[in-house]
């Protein structure tokens, strides 16, 4: 490699979506970040004020004196790493800061550069001899999980989340599949985690491998990766695809890597805080109960859950924890999983010759349903019935991967503005009749952290699915028959921007 490649390389692992240091500082100048300089309480007192700040789409704040840190800053929190911002104008900011977008990215930027990545030429990671993740090495006889600050979030979780905005690193037994992934997880005692190990998601299917053969899976958690990669570690791809490759297409250049302590896993060299470590084949040890994505925590329930081992502790001084505090809109369970599903199940559906122009997962549903805009123009010409369509559509995401969390699948004509639930909500309301028009899936698998799941009728782990086509029938057949009753729908196009030119001066505001 030449001195100016090597130059141009180490700057690009220094931009805000390949450094989370460089992240936090571009929130920083971006005025989107709160430093918070007297001590907090990582039990509850951090959560309470994280949950503040994403429920009013304030500022992401910075905690960096906490209660139980080490001597060499071990560790401080960030919150709200992901949520919307206030200013109407960047309210997907944080969100394309971690693709490499600028703050002004609206919804569409956002979702059409994660779907080209899925069809850019994967780049590879780069291995590195170390990186800033190496600063500090701890063994178990150096630290203790029970005393660090780790965030109890909500007062009835079964125990403290460090592990909810970190990446699990891990991969097959073979090799041939790295998978980066989250997963949440529990301290269990000084140097163990309980995590939830579903088995229809990657990090079940390939412990499942390992489990298999009799062995513990070697797993590294990287905090404060780069947030490209969190991006991609949130996305449901396709198994065997791996992510490091498809961090790389996303962004244009190779993530660094560089290998781990006590294992062969590789994590990204400018992680803020790296757990080494194993899961244990067997093993397993009480996880939760937490309060989850759908907004709802069910005291005193827990799981069984794979235990894992923590051998090392590797990270750079003052370091930097990222958490993610679920609940009611809107935080990064939303922001991300949501999208980032919708995401790969309108690719999945495009390349199946469907015509889908956009996909996208309201906030609102609290990542349950995926709203698909049908293109159609194409839909008349394919001759189809509404029946044949919906059932073809759901067939196919209800039983792949991308398509395990999400229960609804709203169809919409190209009329309705995705992004915007105002209009999403009118079409499902006025477009969709109950039943008639809903096509009900009960024998695939279902995702029990949904309340209605979980906590509902029926099988935990199956169906609760349904697609629901609101598409008017005209729309198969011979197109729109009726205008809408609004300002952009009931008025003539020169009329609406002399309205607009005229606004302010009129005494309103933009």
């Amino acid at each position: 490699m030449s001195s100016s490649t090597s130059t141009t390389t180490a700057k690009q692992q220094k931009l805000p979506h390949l450094n989370f240091r460089s992240y936090v500082q571009a929130l920083k100048d971006d005025g989107d970040l709160v430093e918070i300089n007297k001590e907090c309480d990582p039990h509850l007192e951090v959560g309470a004020i994280t949950r503040k700040a994403l429920e009013d789409e304030d500022k992401a704040p910075l905690f960096n004196k906490l209660k139980g840190q080490n001597e060499n800053g071990l560790w401080r929190i960030l919150g709200a790493v992901n949520g919307l911002r206030p200013d109407p104008k960047q309210v997907f900011g944080r969100i394309a800061r971690h693709i490499g977008l600028p703050p002004t990215a609206s919804a569409k930027q956002i979702m059409d550069k994660i779907i080209e990545a899925k069809s850019g030429t994967p780049i590879p990671p780069k291995v590195v001899e170390s990186g800033p993740c190496k600063e500090f090495r701890l063994t178990p006889d150096q630290f203790d999980l029970e005393k660090l600050p780790c965030p109890l979030l909500h007062q009835s979780d079964g125990g403290k989340y460090v592990q909810t905005y970190g990446m699990q690193c891990f991969r097959t037994p073979d090799g041939t599949w790295t998978n980066w992934a989250i997963a949440r997880a529990m301290v269990h005692d000084r140097n163990h985690l309980a995590g939830a190990v579903l088995e229809v998601q990657h990090i079940g299917k390939i412990h499942a491998m390992w489990k298999k053969l009799g062995k513990d899976m070697p797993v590294a958690i990287a905090f404060g990766a780069p947030p490209a990669a969190i991006m991609a570690a949130s996305m449901p791809l396709p198994d065997g695809v791996s992510e490091p490759e498809y961090v790389g297409s996303l962004v244009g250049a190779p993530v660094e890597v560089v290998k781990c302590e006590t294992n062969d896993i590789y994590v990204p060299a400018n992680s803020e805080i790296v757990f080494e470590g194993s899961i244990s084949a067997n093993e397993k040890v009480p996880e939760g109960p937490f309060g989850e994505m759908h907004g709802y925590i069910f005291p005193g329930q827990t799981h069984q859950w794979a235990k894992y081992t923590i051998d090392m502790i590797t990270h750079r001084k003052d370091a930097i924890m990222p958490i993610s505090n679920p609940g009611r809109l809107t935080d990064e369970t939303q922001t991300m999983i949501g999208p980032l599903a919708a995401a790969e199940i309108g690719f999945l559906l495009k390349s199946k010759g469907f015509p889908i122009k956009e996909s996208w997962s309201p906030f609102e549903s609290q990542v349950t349903w995926v709203v698909l805009q049908i293109d159609t123009e194409k839909l008349r010409a394919m001759k189809t019935t509404p029946a044949e369509f919906s059932r073809g559509i759901g067939d196919i995401v209800f039983h792949a991967k991308c398509g395990s969390m999400i229960h609804r699948l709203v169809l919409v004509g190209d009329d309705i503005d995705i992004y915007n639930f105002k209009d999403v909500s009118w079409a499902f309301c006025t477009r969709c009749r109950p039943r008639m028009d809903e096509y009900f899936y009960e024998d695939v698998i279902g995702y029990p952290l949904i309340p209605y799941m979980g906590h509902g009728n029926g099988d935990m782990w199956k169906g609760g699915k349904v697609v629901s086509d609101a598409l008017l029938p005209a729309e198969y057949t011979i197109g729109r028959l009726w205008e809408e009753a609004s300002f952009r729908g009931s008025f003539p196009k020169e009329l609406q921007e002399k309205v607009l030119s005229e606004w302010e001066t009129l005494g309103y505001t933009s």
